[in-house]
């Protein structure tokens, strides 16, 4: 019976935007990557099998456009006057995502309030070992799963967690929750503006500037 109460209680949503703030919660010996993650805000919207993050700081932007329909993504990337777009194959965007496969979450006893959401914390395990922490509300479950790789076997919705990037420990943290239609607008593809590229000459060019 209790759990059917608690199943009863979840609302499966189809459209959603999320704003995260990011703060960067551990120091490192490159002040610019910190300066580039902290403060930073995260959008999401998701409508249907699409999803649209947008990731704004002080130094660069980063939009994933992503179809899990067709598994399909474009990336738009903004550095220092440089405005990219790459396309994303099913299989380029799964071999980006692959260590992030098979994450496992094992709820705590710990519990908080985040944007008026009584949340649980749980423990994420990956496949190489580590691990991460995510507070979630089961209140609310997105119909699209597939919309960030992290969160595909979470029972709910992810409202704080803490990544690791690089040398960098950055927590996310929602600001504000919204309920309502998203534009479909949101997810056109721009025509013009930004030089093209495929996901594998954007890893040639990461590759060469290390």
């Amino acid at each position: 019976m209790c759990a059917a109460i608690a199943l009863s209680a979840q609302k499966k949503i189809s459209e959603l935007t999320l704003v995260y703030d990011a703060k960067v919660t551990t120091g490192t010996s490159e002040p610019k990557m910190a300066d580039a993650f902290d403060g930073a805000t995260t959008t999401i919207y998701l409508k249907g099998n699409l999803s649209r993050s947008e990731m704004v700081s002080a130094l660069f932007s980063s939009t994933t456009i992503h179809d899990a329909k067709t598994g399909t993504a474009v990336v738009l990337r903004e550095v220092s006057g440089q405005k990219l777009l790459i396309r994303m194959s099913n299989k380029d965007w799964k071999e980006k995502n692959d260590r992030y496969e098979g994450i496992t979450f094992t709820n705590t006893t710990e519990t908080k309030e985040i944007a008026g959401y009584k949340c649980t914390k749980a423990e994420a395990k990956m496949s190489d070992g580590s691990s991460f922490t995510v507070y979630y509300t089961p209140d609310i479950v997105p119909e699209n799963k597939e919309y960030d790789y992290h969160f595909k076997n979470l029972n709910g919705l992810p409202l704080e967690y803490e990544l690791k990037q690089r040398n960098l420990t950055i927590r996310y943290t929602v600001s504000k929750i919204n309920l309502n239609p998203v534009p479909a607008s949101k997810f056109d593809i721009p025509t013009s503006g930004y030089r093209e590229m495929t996901y594998a000459e954007s890893q040639k060019i990461r590759g060469d500037k290390k």
